[in-house]
């Protein structure tokens, strides 16, 4: 699935927390709720952030040149980090600062219809985002491993950051709301300024574990386990006592972006091979991965004897 349905799924969460974002901080000024302040500039980060991702999904698709000669697929990973940083230092900072302020100088709750009406339409608008994105996550081949080992398998942020920001929005309103009941109903004026401090909390963990996985995706990931499988059968059927190849010495996959991977194989052929069997069988190779596998838009197959080859210390099938 191409980069069109997350970007699809993007401006879907832009149009929804752009729409909350201005409810809530009007809202927030209307009623005196720190919970909602803390979730109305948790609206304007998320639409911050997907502006970013938008950027960035746009500055990926440049063309390769001579500086970067591989493209530009990257610096998807590079705003998506972004992403997670401003989620951490505006969202969860200042909900957290915003929340400790209310805990030490708590005031009532005004206007309280108008915050249950906020959060309504909130949830309803946060619920179709976030079931979007699920089911654009859900199409992906990784979900079939459960969802979060889905989530650590992902080579796509700009998907999975929108799915966790979206679970982190329905997770903060439900806390914002169960504060606004425990203040209006239960006269407990610090649950405001606690619902807040715990919104922050929730941000800042979606932000660190976005961090973590962001950062193995910029580091250099290798391809799934079922790529890396199919490219050592394409490899595999060239390779025998009867075939060109003798031996594959080594099979090595990068992810550049989402969608663009980076192939390198060291195979070794049987003595006396000529020239014109070598670039045969290359040729074919390269066609079959490719056409298997269309996200290998670079691959490279060197040719090498075993005994000259001097494998990594560790090696990735």
């Amino acid at each position: 699935m191409e980069a069109g349905g997350s970007k699809a799924v993007i401006l879907i969460a832009l149009g929804c927390n752009l729409g909350i974002a201005v409810a809530k901080f009007a809202a927030a000024a209307w009623t005196l709720s720190s919970a909602m302040l803390s979730e109305a500039i948790h609206s304007l980060v998320d639409t911050a952030n997907q502006g970013l991702l938008l950027l960035g999904i746009t500055r990926a698709k440049r063309p390769p040149d001579e500086q970067h000669p591989f493209g530009y697929s990257r610096e998807i990973y590079f705003w998506s980090f972004i992403v997670a940083m401003v989620l951490f230092s505006l969202g969860a900072g200042v909900a957290i600062y915003e929340g400790i302020q209310k805990v030490l100088d708590p005031h009532p709750l005004q206007n309280i219809a108008v915050l249950y009406a906020v959060l309504g339409v909130a949830i309803v608008l946060e619920g179709y985002s976030l079931l979007k994105a699920l089911r654009e996550f859900k199409a992906r081949p990784e979900a079939r491993h459960g969802f979060l080992e889905a989530l650590r398998r992902s080579k796509d942020p700009s998907l999975f950051a929108i799915v966790l920001e979206d679970i982190a929005a329905m997770l903060g309103l439900s806390i914002a709301l169960l504060g606004t009941l425990a203040a209006d109903l239960g006269g407990f004026e610090l649950a405001d300024g606690i619902a807040s401090i715990l919104i922050g909390f929730v941000l800042a963990g979606v932000a660190a574990f976005m961090s973590v996985e962001i950062k193995s995706l910029i580091v250099g990931e290798a391809a799934s386990r079922v790529v890396q499988a199919g490219l050592r059968e394409i490899v595999a059927s060239e390779t025998g006592a009867t075939k060109p190849i003798r031996k594959i010495n080594e099979i090595r996959t990068m992810h550049l972006g989402p969608h663009d991977v980076l192939v390198t194989a060291s195979v070794d052929f049987h003595d006396g091979a000529s020239a014109k069997t070598v670039e045969a069988v290359t040729a074919i190779l390269q066609r079959a991965i490719k056409a298997r596998f269309p996200d290998v838009r670079h691959l490279f197959i060197e040719v090498q004897a075993e005994d000259t080859f001097a494998p990594a210390a560790v090696t990735l099938h």
